[in-house]
């Protein structure tokens, strides 16, 4: 049998904006967190009550001002409402129609008559700053007071995020056209999540997928990028890929979309890999250089400083020689395919792929141990779906159309690192 939960309903809310700062003055503390827990039916009620109460004014008018004739308070009945799913008994005002005597149904009331699926909220709340084991200690704290039984909480957000991960990682990506795959690492634990974030010909972004690892080999690399091939991702039109430069990666893309896949290599790891080498006294300077030489716009201006560049650093370190002529020409793709003054801004370096892993760790970062891989993953492909509907579309979507033209026209994808 359902258990029921009896309150007795308060004076008339506080307003909105001292709602919100009281859940705000909460401090971070398992007590903070109990506290506001303990607050939300309250709350809950005394709206319901100044719901209730503002229907009755607008049919019946101010108590004593006769504003509805023919209509009238007709006292009260024991009644019951949802919050979420918890079932909480109240008292409800009647209204009638005076001449007919019949009773005015409440819109208010009926429209709480169902009980509301909680299991997004309670994940949002989880998944927004409350790690696991204190939760589980907080909702272990309220003895009963909402109807919930012990541990229901946690099963149910094991639920919502099973679901979340399944939605993920079944997602048909053959209704989308996706004309650039961002692909990027993300350490979580002791473990890295590789990460694939597309951009729809629309120039929105989607996350594909994510697969579990110890290191970015090919192998794994390549067993993910199938996956998608295999969940619906189209081969037959061209995809710009932009990575970091991580081998696996790039050995991986090659083995799954071909050769002469277009890669675009992040510019910033590339000046930050090569100033590495140098003496930190020149490290500046050659930062700058690099930044000037990559912001050129035709690919011949860009690669002719690049190489005026190498010559300068073949006289200060030959190693930062290496590191800047490996990959070079992957950095240039954009310059190559013409299209630099336009979308350079969004796929000249990683940093869309990198944000999205930086506000994912503002929910995943909060755990303070993982207690297995079902848990990581229920919680990744959570924080992942969550984030994605805030995600803007790219700059320059406007000439993504361009970009699958040049692609599409020309060779230049077939140069590979050096």
């Amino acid at each position: 049998m359902k258990k029921v939960i009896r309150f007795g309903v308060g004076s008339k809310s506080k307003n909105r904006t001292e709602t919100i700062r009281a859940m705000e003055a909460a401090s971070n503390d398992l007590n903070g967190r109990v506290e506001l827990i303990q607050m939300l039916i309250p709350l809950g009620l005394r709206d319901v009550h100044d719901e209730l109460q503002d229907e009755v004014r607008r049919l019946v008018g101010e108590r004593h001002s006769r504003q509805s004739p023919g209509i009238g308070r007709w006292g009260k009945n024991p009644g019951s409402v949802y919050l979420g799913d918890q079932k909480i008994l109240i008292e409800v005002p009647r209204v009638r129609n005076t001449n007919d005597g019949c009773e005015i149904p409440l819109q208010s009331y009926q429209a709480l008559q169902n009980p509301r699926l909680i299991d997004h909220a309670v994940m949002a709340r989880l998944i927004n700053g409350i790690s696991s084991r204190k939760y589980e200690r907080a909702a272990l704290t309220i003895p009963e007071t909402f109807g919930i039984r012990r541990n229901s909480v946690s099963r149910r957000f094991i639920r919502a995020t099973a679901r979340q991960l399944k939605k993920l990682m079944e997602r048909n990506l053959g209704q989308e056209d996706i004309v650039a795959i961002f692909i990027d690492g993300k350490s979580l634990a002791e473990l890295e999540v590789v990460i694939a974030l597309g951009v729809t010909i629309e120039g929105k972004k989607l996350v594909l997928g994510f697969i579990e690892t110890s290191t970015e080999n090919t192998r794994v690399c390549k067993e993910f990028l199938s996956g998608l091939v295999q969940r619906g991702l189209k081969t037959t039109e061209e995809i710009l890929f932009i990575i970091d430069g991580a081998k696996g990666i790039r050995k991986a893309i090659a083995e799954v979309f071909g050769a002469g896949t277009c890669v675009q290599r992040c510019q910033w790891h590339k000046r930050e890999n090569v100033v590495s080498y140098l003496d930190k006294k020149r490290q500046n300077e050659f930062r700058g250089k690099l930044q000037a030489a990559y912001e050129k716009p035709t690919y011949d201006a860009a690669k002719q400083q690049l190489m005026n560049i190498r010559q300068e650093l073949k006289r200060l370190n030959v190693s930062a020689v290496a590191s800047l002529d490996e990959g070079l020409e992957e950095t240039l793709t954009l310059h190559r395919l013409g299209v630099f003054a336009e979308l350079g801004t969004s796929f000249k370096t990683t940093n869309c792929i990198e944000s999205l892993n930086s506000q994912i760790g503002q929910y995943t970062g909060r755990v303070a141990s993982w207690k297995n891989s079902d848990q990581r993953q229920r919680w990744t492909a959570s924080a992942l779906l969550e984030v994605e509907p805030r995600l803007r579309r790219v700059k320059g979507h406007h000439s993504l159309k361009k970009l699958r033209l040049a692609m599409k026209q020309t060779e230049v994808c077939e140069a590979k690192a050096a």
